[in-house]
């Protein structure tokens, strides 16, 4: 990690600031720097409303009642004129617009395509009841004239007759100078407040959000250290209980494969150990007892080898599966037949330790897999079928079609297996009695390697037991077409 990095706290914090300082500039801008052009826009959309207005109720008999309602309520100036400047109706609301200045606006509302709208700045002329005289020695300066905008709309609008008249609309810009003011000073506080308050919760929003996560962080860094008990705290909001549980489960599912691979290793060293035991031992007592070297005890230490060469390859198997380096090689192929020749080549290899075993089958069925992977299926399951099939130490391959898919099962009528431990009997040196001990055939990691074949081929498999009476492993596998 990078040692300049921010952290979330401090991020979050800058972030509700600056969002805060965006807000209260947007703030000024609406408020302060735009409001006079707000505010003529506002004036101008009104405007063009009045005189469509007006334009629409024209040939109206009662036109100036309505134009007065428009002037009392919109502070507008209302005059409906002829061409010629002659003025048909009017409003008192601002000054009458001269005649000369009515046929001006008439020509250029003509030529600009029927209407026309600018703004006109006058001299506003000193208030004739202000006595000036009446302020003298009380520091009060003397009225100035001031500059005073006016808007002015026009709209040619004909009437019934054909004629056309001149619609023509006047309203005072009011000055927003002592608004601006006004408004500046409010915003000033309320900026003062609104950062005061942003800081505040800024603050306290960062460390509400920062908190879980600081805790998690914490958690994460034992995790890491390999202190699997430690336990994530859920507070705060829903993605971090989330977190929690997911990191809650990682710890527990990292516990059970430290206890796994602690397991292996010393289930491993047990079988790596006992036929380097026996294979020294031998040796030993061929070299230095005269009349050993005999055939039996060299059968033995090559027994011993061969089991150890089978439990190196076997560890190998399992390391490629997991790894993703096996490669299928898929064929068709008969299964019925590999079953037959792989049972009977079984059935010499137990019939001295009084094994009975039997392949039941309807016909014969052809298959595409890995034939040399199948084949390391069924031994891994005879293999164990063996290693626990009772007393009475028979053993049954069936294989049975239905709906275009092939299933093959190893029954054994041996100690069976309890329902809550069928699901880890896939693991490497399952353990169903509690107890380590040497199989009989095999090294222990056979149903780990059948595992990891037939989910390479996405193969069906599972397994069926019951406590005293034995267990069914069984895989399945599509029909090959043709």
């Amino acid at each position: 990690m990078k040692p300049n990095t921010m952290t979330a706290k401090w991020k979050i914090f800058f972030y509700i600031l600056i969002f805060a300082a965006a807000m209260i500039v947007l703030l000024w801008l609406f408020q302060i720097v735009f409001l006079d052009e707000f505010y003529k826009a506002i004036k101008k959309n009104e405007i063009e409303n009045t005189a469509q207005t007006i334009s629409q109720n024209i040939d109206h008999e009662d036109i100036q009642s309505l134009i007065d309602r428009i002037g009392e309520r919109f502070d507008i100036h209302a005059e409906i004129a002829e061409m010629d400047g002659t003025v048909l109706y009017s409003t008192e609301t601002l000054p009458e617009i001269s005649q000369s200045e009515l046929v001006g606006i008439a020509q250029q509302t003509q030529e600009n395509g029927g209407s026309m709208m600018e703004i006109l700045r006058r001299e506003n002329l000193p208030d004739p009841t202000y006595n000036e005289q009446a302020f003298v020695g009380k520091n009060i300066p003397p009225r100035e004239m001031e500059l005073f905008e006016t808007l002015i709309y026009s709209q040619i609008a004909e009437v019934q007759d054909g004629s056309q008249v001149l619609i023509i609309l006047a309203s005072r810009i009011t000055p927003v100078d002592a608004t601006v003011d006004t408004l500046r000073v409010q915003l000033i506080y309320i900026t003062v407040i609104l950062i005061g308050c942003a800081l505040l919760l800024a603050f306290l929003i960062s460390k509400w959000v920062s908190r879980p996560i600081a805790r998690i962080n914490k958690s994460a860094k034992k995790l890491a250290q390999a202190e699997y008990q430690v336990h994530f705290d859920d507070g705060g909001y829903r993605e971090i209980a989330e977190l929690a549980d997911t990191l809650n489960y990682a710890s527990r599912e990292l516990s059970k494969v430290e206890k796994l691979r602690r397991e292996l290793l010393a289930n491993i060293s047990h079988d790596l150990r006992t036929p380097l035991t026996m294979i020294i031992g031998y040796s030993e007592v061929m070299r230095d007892i005269p009349g050993e070297n005999s055939p039996e005890n060299i059968q033995i230490i090559i027994d011993e080898a061969k089991r150890l060469t089978t439990l190196v390859n076997d560890a190998m198997d399992i390391s490629k599966l997991q790894a993703g380096a096996q490669e299928l090689h898929a064929h068709r192929f008969d299964l019925t037949d590999m079953v037959r020749h792989i049972t009977e080549r079984y059935v010499k290899m137990t019939e001295q330790g009084g094994y009975h075993l039997s392949f039941l089958y309807d016909r014969e069925i052809f298959v595409e897999a890995d034939e040399v992977k199948i084949g390391q299926v069924l031994c891994n399951l005879l293999n164990n079928a063996i290693n626990y099939a009772g007393k009475n130490k028979k053993i049954v391959i069936r294989q049975t079609a239905e709906a275009g898919m092939v299933t093959v099962a190893v029954e054994d009528n041996g100690i069976g297996i309890e329902k809550e431990q069928l699901e880890y009997i896939w693991d490497r040196y399952c353990k169903v009695d509690k107890t380590h001990r040497r199989a009989s055939i095999g090294t222990g990691l056979g149903l780990s390697i059948v595992k990891g074949i037939l989910e390479l081929h996405h193969a069906g498999y599972g397994a069926e037991s019951e406590v005293g009476k034995g267990s069914i492993f069984w895989f399945r596998l599509p029909e090959a077409k043709g």
